[in-house]
């Protein structure tokens, strides 16, 4: 079943959990859906760290969930374990790299799915599948027992049918966790001039944002192409050195993630030092943003699910990405448009500010019922 790269019977009282392949289960190989890893693997020796809580309190781990090879990819197409299904239509693509967690979600298989996000992972797949999905702040969950991808953008979060699900999902990451009192009072809208961009989604993030009666402030251009360059620069240099030990053998990674991964292997220590330093003055940004208003808000992603031919011809995370680089919480919302499938909102807020994220979140869920 491609949902799923191990089926686990971990019973508990609690939610079901589907677990993307990258978190360490003990007793159970981490894989991150490559057949190079896969061949080699052996058994986890203990739970990665971020899944205390949700052990703790007796949560249901029903599965390793399925992925882009080596989380490296957001379209979620799997050539060695099958690419999950997209329960919205089948025909179109799950989203990446966290498809499994998502469509574990969307299909009824879990109640939460854990994913992490390096430029998208988590949101991505969560809007292709009319879910909802959480980007942590950077550093806030610990990644400690997660097969990385690029080390300095890396988060985890939760991805679930709604806000409730994704709030259940952060108490078990964090436990004592519980959203904000109040919401947002005052929303920039964001509009990043690059690709291209579906009026359909365009137009049903401004109406949702119009119907929560919150008070909408247009923020001015910013660099949104220049960040998210250098964001996939970190990203491929990262994983190219993260993952080089696999590079090394022949076989068992598709042409795609391996070309990834020498264009990352060929970026240059002058090319990581200049991204370092766009990246300080990217937060500078953000935070003088995050100044006038309490969050930001745009499309997850400019365009709704493609065909699953179209895998290679789009660039998914040109809306998601950038946020990876400001180390900031991100939340994914299905919202109601002018398609037949829902398109998605995407929800900025401030360091450590998935509180009011959630908050604002449930806000918006209500106005787009």
């Amino acid at each position: 079943m491609s949902t799923f790269i191990s089926r686990l019977d971990r019973p508990g009282s609690g939610p079901r959990i589907a677990v993307k392949d990258v978190i360490d289960i003990a007793g159970v190989p981490t894989t991150a859906g490559c057949k190079a890893l896969a061949d080699t693997a052996a058994p986890a020796a203990r739970d990665a760290a971020c899944m205390a809580g949700a052990l703790a309190s007796g949560a249901a781990i029903v599965g390793k969930a399925n992925l882009h090879e080596l989380a490296f990819g957001a379209s979620g197409v799997n050539q060695w374990f099958g690419t999950p299904v997209n329960p919205l239509d089948p025909a179109l693509l799950p989203g990446g790299s966290s498809s499994g967690s998502a469509v574990a979600v969307a299909e009824g298989s879990a109640d939460i799915g854990y994913g992490t996000d390096t430029g998208g992972s988590v949101r991505i797949p969560a809007a292709f599948c009319g879910l909802a999905g959480l980007k942590t702040t950077f550093g806030r969950i610990s990644l400690d027992g997660i097969w990385p991808l690029a080390p300095s953008l890396d988060t985890i979060g939760p991805i679930a049918a709604d806000v409730a699900g994704l709030t259940a999902g952060m108490a078990l990451l964090e436990p004592g966790f519980a959203v904000a009192v109040s919401p947002a009072a005052r929303i920039g809208r964001l509009r990043p001039a690059i690709g291209k961009l579906d009026p359909r989604v365009d137009a049903a993030v401004d109406a949702v944002l119009r119907e929560s009666g919150l008070e909408i402030v247009e923020l001015g251009a910013v660099d949104w192409a220049g960040a998210l360059m250098q964001t996939y620069l970190l990203t491929g240099s990262e994983a190219a050195a993260v993952n080089a030990n696999l590079m090394a053998g022949k076989d068992g990674i598709s042409g795609q993630v391996r070309t990834f991964l020498e264009s990352g292997a060929a970026v240059t220590a002058g090319q990581q030092a200049a991204a370092r330093a766009y990246q300080l003055d990217w937060k500078a940004l953000f935070a003088q943003f995050l100044g006038r208003v309490d969050v930001i808000a745009l499309p997850t992603v400019p365009f709704f699910p493609p065909p699953l031919a179209e895998a290679e011809q789009h660039d998914f995370p040109q809306f998601t990405a950038p946020v990876n680089l400001a180390g900031l919480p991100a939340l994914a919302l299905p919202v109601p448009s002018a398609h037949r499938l829902p398109a998605s909102i995407q929800l900025i807020g401030p360091a450590s500010g998935e509180e009011l994220l959630l908050a604002t979140g449930a806000l918006i869920e209500s106005a787009a019922s």
